[in-house]
């Protein structure tokens, strides 16, 4: 009687890699892997919303920091609806107006670090739609379930 081993087949999921740019870990989910899917859904967006919070919504800005908004876009829509909050509240003169000298912009090394948040949170959702894009089902050996890597326990049997 003989085994088979496990393939190391990936397919290749288009639709899976779209439904992870439009919300992080939602490929995952889509591809049956949920509680996988679930903790990159928290990791990326905890990065995305702690950058938010660090440097305000003008640390998205696709018009004056144009290279660091490509990377920021990899995060999906959110980073976009970011973006038009703060061209369109934030930079707004007459909005502006409204706020007797109160700075509504980041300020210096803060808006820069909230910046570089969003930033690495769309450059690690890069990889999760790669993943998405190129993945492995459950039954290739992925998960670790084969029977070398599980670990064996000592019976009552043979110890005597």
């Amino acid at each position: 009687m003989s085994t088979a081993a496990p393939s190391n087949e990936r397919l290749f999921s288009p639709p899976a890699a779209a439904c992870a740019w439009l919300w992080p870990g939602l490929g995952h989910i889509v591809l049956g892997e949920k509680r996988r899917g679930l903790l990159i859904m928290f990791g990326v967006l905890f990065l995305f919303f702690s950058g938010l919070l660090i440097g305000g919504f003008d640390a998205v800005d696709r018009v004056d920091d144009r290279l660091w908004f490509l990377a920021q876009a990899l995060c999906g829509p959110i980073a976009f609806v970011a973006d038009f909050i703060n061209q369109s509240v934030i930079k707004d003169p007459n909005v502006l107006a409204s706020f007797d000298e109160t700075r509504t912009t980041g300020l210096a090394r803060v808006n820069e670090i909230g910046t570089l948040f969003i930033a690495l949170a769309g450059l690690m959702n890069l990889t999760v739609i790669i993943d998405a894009l190129h993945f492995a089902p459950k039954d290739s050996g992925r998960d670790g379930s084969n029977a070398a890597s599980t670990p064996r326990r000592r019976s009552e049997d043979q110890a005597a």
